[in-house]
């Protein structure tokens, strides 16, 4: 018999040994290969040499192609748990039931018999078979055990209990039935060399009418008794999907998740950089973090000498990962189970050290994180941990740094650290060279490669890291049983901050200083920790080089943190760098509240001018001289800011269409200021909205997309489509929102609280509306009052299991991350883009293109695009649909979940379809590869079109009709751009050496069967073409000022397309926060949007100087990121530089602010800005230049005199250019992507 088999690759073993025992001719295909479509493709044609066709469907969109192929007069059998697969049948539906019970119940015997069936009753064959046969839906196994025990009892009156602690083993019947037990063997053994084990099977989702229980009512009937669970199965655990969560809860243990490498051998995953391939992270990752699983490493791979190859062969342990797991797993018991009043807790803070390492202890995204640690220490001294609690968030960060209990940087050298107390410990040489030889040998030399034989060596100009004396230097605070300490640094060392000593600069794959290994091990072997807690958004271990999941010893977040527990406190609007933290540190997250969202408005001259133009529109119908006058005021106000360049208008006196378009432009201007929302302030970990500022949290989560405004408006008697021109309607509106709220959360009737809102403005009451609207309000509500964060944490430092619960955006309507102190994950990429993504992606694309076409009277042929994974976490895909709309395709969707993509005839399109150069982010490379896959298919399918290539771009720019790279991003296992650390560094001379390093950090390509392939010369030749560059603001929760990589990223792909092209290339800025009224910008106006809105604006200003230090440190970064985006594309007004300085450093009260909180963000701030004059970025006036220079000498001054004698090591505040032609090892890495340059 000439048997075919497309089926499950775990079912293809126990068959493919079966067909060798009885001679069968068996060609097995398991359903993943068959989404390649070259594999589909080749084994098409062979279908027809085939007695017998055996299908086990999915709901891949392949089978769409497979089906019709299917050789007629081939008898097929499709089966599966789903019947309505049995209809692609053309055996009697009995003999599909039949074979589907074979598979159901598995095992050799079973598949023996099936392949007699199918002789038999299908080709009439003259054979003897037995009916399908059922031994256990569930059972506990051991491999030194006779049977199999159909109870948990009937298991330990075999085994016996004689350790202290037992661990359960959960994993799918399937491998018992097929003898595929190799690695739960060694799993067992591992964990019965310290603890009990009992090992148990079951069919996952369970089938009620077979009797199959599924795998929580397994947990609750064979695991009530265990303190920790290790669970290998991956999908679905019940029919109810709330209802493992629930199980896990009452449970109480850790749960953690290995990882089944199913396609891979131990070799090809050790090789790999992905470390899984994307078809299996969504069933094998995903889904078990929507569980709250954890500890997610691989301790099994595929053998490979399966009958048919590793593809179809059963699975080994991966030896060192089983061992790796289970000391980890014992780790959580220890901490399950030591006293509370014995537990040591090493608390680690983020520090944004290219932004100055003084100026930013503890840099958390939109936390006060220094408060939030005072606050989490008092609450767990509560409860009978012996620690000692600082005074204040304010009085802790001036103690660390008035010891310098940081690491080195400008001000600071490791002898200042030394000399002022702020040494937690000192470790010897000997001691760390013990830690280090236990690296392995791969990694040991990688380090000793770039720092020296360990402690470290000075290599290249580059001095070891934080060593005195000749023993490596701790730096931090003791606190009784809990420490606090810095992050160490990760690609430089010394106390200098320039190109020469940025090593991360010269290589992204770089590894961390011997300091930074150093720091972790001292936590976990000398301070004793049980837990590492990492406080806020976001450090940098988790993003060391390494695979991007499924992690081995030799990738360096394994390598660093070791076994010790990892609680993470993380926003919970950022899933995606926080499921980095997950599947690359291990981490548990606790996530954290969003800042409440407050409404703002004009303020100093714009304020004036808006006052100007309402007085104007009150007279211009009544009193026409007055709004003569008022009309020469207003042209003056504007001319004399400066706002007639602003709004692109030249306002004649006498010309009324100027001054219309003139008065257009300014309210448009100042509604975009009513349509901002900015933070009020700083999250504190554990603090919960209360009174007031609760109703100011929930308005404008009601407001999403302007909803709460319609239902106002509409009751108003008012048009509910709202021109965003109306500031003093939005106005009224925002004021209405929250007193609404308010009233509703104070438990007054709706009716009553509409007509005690809008007064004689109410013209109708909406009850339906109201009644949904305080639904809502008071559900919210009830979640913030569940959150509770420090509550998770303590749960956590006790070795619990952390629900889990969704992350996003509030201001997008994502209610359902309350309550908050969840263990949050992301989501399932499967449906992106979803079709209301679809909707606004499609808008962006055809405003994009009508912009660039009436600003230059032409399409635009190449459109370079910044993807980031916030794109997929935060807006379902709208930037992935706008790409497949300015190629001219679109998704086709089966049942809410993506299919694949159809193309756009020409005609329906209406326009040349338009290419694109992406620069992919590392995060949305690991978390969502594929969607890049998806999107690399579509751009390739596109540019093979036989279409003219004035119609098609994409044709037009491939070589020699091949279509090449796309997608672009850096090295795989990397993550970053580059150009943030050269601008950081001052390792520049112009704009030249920016795109130089983005160039080099950026040209490696993905897609469709290529991670990280070296394409420069591919990423060149599209940047040749780019005719504007583009991202996209999602929210107001963050913006182009909220983090380095977007001006390293837009800004530098501006920057290497303007220097490889030749020509000035638009930089365009998408805004799609409000999603029925999407907007494109210049990214100068966008620039100015932010910086107005929030830099510069009194009431943001006044929310972060409640934070102290904190907040002083805030604003100098987003100051700095001012002056990179300038670095990198010119787009910053020198307005902009004279209103930073003269708010900041030239007010009197301000700079004492800064003084008395954060002298070193103050410092920063003013040396950015003398280096931006200095470069000729900003043409300041000469009064000013002097004010600023007096300022910086009297800082600067004051820091001289608080360290005291200056060693000869600290840089201080003097800036030493670097530039890459300075440096050789540079040099020569760059030197190539010049020569091509200039070649092309």
């Amino acid at each position: 018999m000439r048997l075919t088999a497309i089926v499950w690759g775990s079912e293809i073993p126990v068959l493919s040994t079966a067909a060798q025992d009885a001679g069968v001719s068996l060609h097995a295909h398991p359903t993943y290969r068959m989404r390649d479509p070259a594999y589909l493709d080749s084994c098409i044609p062979k279908l027809t040499d085939s007695d017998v066709i055996l299908l086990h469907p999915t709901n891949d969109a392949y089978w769409d192609t497979l089906i019709p192929a299917l050789p007629p007069g081939v008898p097929v059998i499709s089966f599966g748990h789903d019947q309505s697969f049995w209809t692609l049948s053309t055996v009697p539906l009995s003999v599909t039931a039949t074979v589907n019970a074979y598979f159901t119940y598995g095992g050799a015997d079973n598949m023996r018999n099936l392949l007699r069936f199918i002789q038999g009753r299908v080709l009439s064959q003259t054979v003897t078979w037995e009916a399908p046969s059922l031994h256990f839906w569930e059972g506990v196994y051991h491999p030194d055990a006779p049977r199999v025990f159909a109870t948990a009892d009937e298991y330990w009156q075999w085994k016996g209990k004689d350790r202290s602690h037992t661990i359960g083993i959960l994993f799918y019947r399937i491998y018992w039935a097929n003898g595929d037990l190799h690695a739960i063997d060694a799993l067992i053994r591992e964990c019965e060399r310290e603890y009990n084990a009992i090992a148990v099977f079951s069919v996952g989702v369970g089938d009620t009418e077979a009797g199959a229980l599924d795998a929580t009512e397994v947990i609750q009937g064979f695991l009530p008794d265990i303190d920790a669970l290790i669970c290998l199965q991956s999908s679905a655990l019940s029919h109810d999907p709330d209802e493992p969560v629930r199980v896990f809860q009452a449970l109480g243990v850790p749960v953690v998740h290995p990882l089944v490498l199913y396609y891979r051998t131990e070799e090809e995953w050790k090789e790999s950089l992905d470390g899984m391939g994307s078809i299996e992270l969504g069933w094998a990752v995903v889904l078990p973090e929507m569980y709250g699983m954890t500890g997610m490493i691989p301790v099994a791979s595929a053998m490979s000498e399966g009958p048919l190859g590793p593809e179809h062969a059963w699975h080994s342990p991966v030896e060192e990962r089983v061992r790796t797991l289970v000391r980890r797993v014992g780790n959580l018991i220890r901490l399950r189970n030591k006293p509370d009043a014995e537990k040591r807790i090493a608390f680690v803070l983020n520090s944004s050290a290219c932004a100055s390492v003084e100026a930013n202890v503890g840099a958390a995204a939109h936390l006060d994180s220094l408060q939030s640690v005072v606050e989490i220490l008092s609450r767990v001294k509560e409860k009978g941990f012996c620690v000692e609690v600082p005074e204040s968030g304010e009085a802790l960060a001036q103690a660390i740094l008035e010891r310098r209990a940081i690491n080195e940087f400008r001000w600071t050298t490791v002898q200042d650290i030394v000399e002022r107390g702020g040494a937690l410990g000192m470790v010897e040489r000997e001691t760390y060279e013990k830690w280090f030889s236990e690296l392995p040998a791969p990694l040991q030399s990688r380090i000793a490669e770039t720092w020296g034989d360990p402690p470290g060596e000075a290599k290249d100009g580059v001095p070891p890291a934080m060593l005195y004396g000749g023993k490596m230097v701790i730096p931090g605070l003791s606190f009784g049983n809990a420490v606090l300490c810095t992050q160490p640094k990760r690609g430089c060392a010394g106390s200098r901050c320039d190109g020469q000593v940025c090593r991360i600069l010269h290589d992204p794959e770089v590894p961390p200083p011997h300091h930074y290994l150093a720091v972790y091990r001292y936590l976990g072997r000398v301070f004793g920790a049980d837990l590492i807690v990492h406080v806020g958004t976001h450090g940098t271990v988790e993003f060391l080089p390494g695979k991007s999941v499924a992690l081995s010893a030799e990738c360096l977040p394994d390598a660093i943190l070791g076994d010790l527990p990892l609680l993470y406190i993380y926003n919970s609007d950022n899933p995606s760098e926080g499921t980095i933290a997950k599947r690359r540190a291990g981490a548990v997250i606790i996530d954290h509240l969003q800042t409440v969202m407050a409404p703002t408005s004009p303020y100093g001259v714009l304020k004036e001018l808006e006052e100007k133009i309402a007085e104007y529109h009150k007279f211009s119908g009544s009193d026409r001289a007055r709004a003569h006058a008022l009309q020469h005021q207003i042209i003056d106000l504007v001319a004399r800011e400066g706002l007639d360049r602003e709004l692109g208008i030249q306002p004649i006196q006498h010309d009324p269409a100027a001054f219309d378009r003139l008065l257009e432009g300014a309210e448009r201007l100042i509604s975009g200021i009513y349509g901002t929302r900015i933070p009020e302030g700083m999250h504190v970990f554990g603090r919960i909205p209360a009174g007031p500022k609760r109703a100011r949290f929930i308005a404008p989560i009601m407001n999403h997309d302007g909803h709460l405004h319609r239902l106002l408006a509409g009751m108003m008697g008012l048009d509910i489509r709202i021109s965003p021109s109306e500031t003093a309607l939005l106005r009224v509106l925002d004021g209405y929102s929250e007193d609404l709220v308010s009233r509703l959360l104070e438990g007054e009737p709706p009716s009553q609280a509409a007509s005690g809102v809008l007064g004689d403005c109410l013209s109708m009451v909406d009850g339906e509306g109201l009644a949904s609207l305080q639904r809502e309000v008071q559900e919210i509500s009830r979640a913030l009052d569940y959150s509770d964060e420090i509550g998770s944490l303590i749960s956590g430092t006790k070795g619990s299991y952390i629900p889990p619960g969704p992350s996003g955006l509030l201001s997008r309507g994502k209610t359902e991350i309350l309550p908050t102190g969840r263990n949050f994950y992301s989501l399932d990429p499967s449906s992106v883009p979803t079709e209301a993504a679809w909707e606004v992606g499609t808008r962006l694309a055809e405003i994009l293109v009508e912009r660039y076409r009436q600003e230059h009277g032409n399409y635009p042929e190449n459109v370079a695009l910044l993807w980031m994974a916030s794109d997929i976490m935060w807006a379902d895909g709208e930037q992935c649909a706008q790409a497949l709309a300015l190629i001219g395709a679109e998704p086709v969707r089966e049942h809410g979940r993506l299919k694949g993509f159809r193309i756009i005839p020409l005609e329906r399109l209406g326009r040349p379809r338009i290419d694109l150069t992406i620069r992919v982010s590392g995060i949305l490379r690991d978390c969502f590869f594929g969607c890049v896959e998806f999107l690399d298919d579509a751009i390739r399918a596109v540019a093979a079109l036989d279409e003219p290539s004035e119609w098609n771009y994409l044709r037009k720019h491939s070589v020699d009709n091949e279509t090449g790279p796309r997608i672009f991003g850096a090295p795989r296992g990397t993550y970053g751009m580059g150009v943030n650390l050269a601008v950081y560094a001052s390792a520049w001379n112009n704009v030249s050496d920016l795109a130089d390093v983005f160039i080099y950090w950026n040209g490696y390509s993905y897609g469709r069967g290529v991670f990280g392939e070296k394409s420069t010369e591919h990423l060149v030749s599209q940047l040749r073409t780019v005719d504007v560059t583009f991202n996209k603001t999602a929210t107001d929760e963050y913006d182009l000022l909220g983090c380095c990589c977007y001006f390293g990223s837009h800004g530098g792909m501006t920057a290497a397309a303007r220097e490889v092209s030749g020509k000035e290339v638009s930089a365009y800025y998408g805004d799609t926060r409000n999603t029925s009224r999407v907007e494109v910008r210049t990214l100068a106006e966008e620039l100015r949007r932010v910086v107005r809105t929030k830099l510069l604006n009194p009431q943001y200003i006044d929310g972060l100087k409640e934070h102290g230090y904190a907040g002083a440190a805030e604003l100098s970064k987003r100051a700095g990121r001012v002056f990179g985006w300038d670095a990198t594309t010119g787009e910053v007004d020198d307005r902009i530089f004279d209103d930073i300085a003269r708010t900041f450093l030239l007010d009197a009260k301000n700079r004492e602010f800064f003084r008395d909180h954060n002298i070193f963000a103050m410092e920063e701030m003013a040396r950015r800005l003398i280096e931006a004059h200095a470069r000729g970025m900003w043409q300041a006036d000469g009064e000013m230049l002097e004010g600023l220079r007096a300022v910086y000498l009297q800082i600067e001054g004051d820091l001289e005199d608080e360290m005291g004698t200056s060693p000869a090591d600290r840089q201080g505040g003097s800036v030493e250019v670097f530039t890459p032609d300075e440096m050789k090892a540079w040099k020569e890495q760059v030197s190539h992507l010049k020569r091509h340059a200039a070649e092309q």
